[in-house]
């Protein structure tokens, strides 16, 4: 059975070893590194069958900027899963477990940059419906929005930024 919890110092190894072999290439693992090291605000979680760890995922602080306004949530990205153990639900236990931590922490929202044919199953919708557009030049269906709270996003509307820790990979 797969367990997720918060990321601890003995599972930073197996994390990047985790987002090298789902994407790859170092450029995601990477990011996760600095992340860790130049950002407090990190939700970082990890799915562990056994003693191993088999998935991570991590939401980082974004903002969307209007003007003089701003409105500070989470992005996430990224979402990596053991490649012979993905297709097994591990991702989708990781993105509901952040989903659930950051609603009780009071997240207005959670962007990300993904797979349209994934994220909408957990409520993700195109940002552009909401009046928001990414910092970089994406095709509008893979930028998408979960709005947490209504109430703190009914006049949030503009350019959705990530840490500056992504500008490298993009």
């Amino acid at each position: 059975m797969v367990l997720v919890r918060e990321e601890t110092p003995e599972d930073i190894g197996a994390v990047r070893n985790i987002n090298e072999s789902a994407f790859g290439q170092p450029a995601e693992a990477s990011i996760v590194d600095k992340l860790r090291a130049n950002c407090a605000d990190i939700l970082s979680l990890v799915a562990v069958e056994g003693d191993q760890v088999v998935g991570h995922i991590l939401f980082s602080p974004a903002r969307i900027e209007l003007g003089e306004k701003a409105v500070e949530g989470m992005g996430l990205a990224p979402l990596a899963v053991m490649p012979e153990r993905q297709r097994e639900g591990i991702g989708s236990a990781l993105v509901r477990s952040g989903i659930s931590t950051l609603k009780d922490r009071r997240c207005p929202f959670i962007i990300v940059l993904g797979y349209p044919g994934y994220y909408p199953r957990f409520g993700f919708e195109r940002a552009s419906l909401h009046g928001i557009k990414c910092q970089w030049e994406v095709p509008d269906e893979v930028f998408m929005v979960l709005i947490l709270d209504k109430s703190a996003m009914s006049d949030a509307c503009g350019v959705a930024r990530y840490r500056p820790e992504f500008d490298e990979a993009v």
